[in-house]
């Protein structure tokens, strides 16, 4: 019986399996850290190439609005940009296979919310929109896949594009629809004329999604050479970025 309870006999099965779950749980540590460290490569990937491709987008609906004499055309969505895919509504499918609403897109814009907005919802008074009947009414100009926004296709991304326009809010005339209209007494000037906000939003795989927003303003034909704006040389009308943000 003594003898018995000396017995080392199976001890080195005890060992054995203990070695075996330790290397288990190492092994699967260490899938999990790589798996992690891929995910994040990943995302800090795509999250960066969806701040240039939201950058590119500003360029690009930047060439046509040098193109538009009455901005007015622009705040009421009159006038667009030559890159467009179709009407701005309605679903887009991204390249893994994820949809986004175009609708969708342009009301959570103007009242954070996936439906339609009322006047009074562009006009409620919050934190990111704290202008009440000056808050942007954000109209859709540029829109399409990144990659067809050059003629010869040499553009390779995944994203999804977006650029919005809207009056700036700096102006206090009630009107979003107007640039630089005549503001309600006593206010004598308005400060935003000849200004105008734009929106551009990026999308992308694995939910990437960047935001900038602009302030531009126009910049007048030059007679002699001299500071320039964008596009803007001598005799040619220009725009000129006034601030540039990424909303967060």
């Amino acid at each position: 019986m003594n003898n018995n309870l000396r017995s080392e006999r199976g001890v080195a099965l005890v060992v054995a399996l203990m070695a075996m779950m330790m290397m288990v749980a190492l092994g699967t540590a260490l899938i999990l850290t790589t798996s992690t460290e891929s995910k994040i490569a990943r995302n800090f990937r795509n999250t960066s190439e969806g701040l240039y491709a939201a950058d590119a987008v500003v360029e690009r609906a930047m060439d046509d609005i040098l193109t538009i004499h009455d901005w007015n055309d622009l705040l009421n969505g009159s006038a667009q940009s030559a890159f467009i895919d179709g009407q701005p509504s309605g679903p887009r499918t991204l390249a893994d296979g994820k949809t986004i609403d175009l609708g969708e897109i342009i009301n959570y814009a103007n009242c954070q919310k996936a439906t339609t907005c009322a006047n009074s919802d562009m006009d409620a008074v919050t934190n990111e929109r704290p202008w009440g009947a000056n808050n942007p009414r954000w109209k859709p100009f540029a829109w399409g896949f990144l990659n067809d926004i050059t003629p010869s296709g040499s553009v390779n991304s995944a994203f999804y594009v977006m650029a919005m326009v809207a009056d700036d809010p700096s102006e206090n005339d009630n009107n979003p629809l107007l640039d630089g209209a005549p503001p309600p007494p006593p206010a004598t000037v308005n400060p935003g004329g000849g200004v105008i906000s734009m929106r551009a939003e990026a999308f992308g795989p694995f939910g990437a999604h960047r935001i900038l927003e602009l302030t531009l303003a126009r910049q007048a034909a030059l007679s002699t050479p001299g500071s320039t704006g964008y596009n803007n040389g001598i005799g040619q009308a220009g725009v000129r970025i006034l601030s540039w943000r990424e909303v967060r």
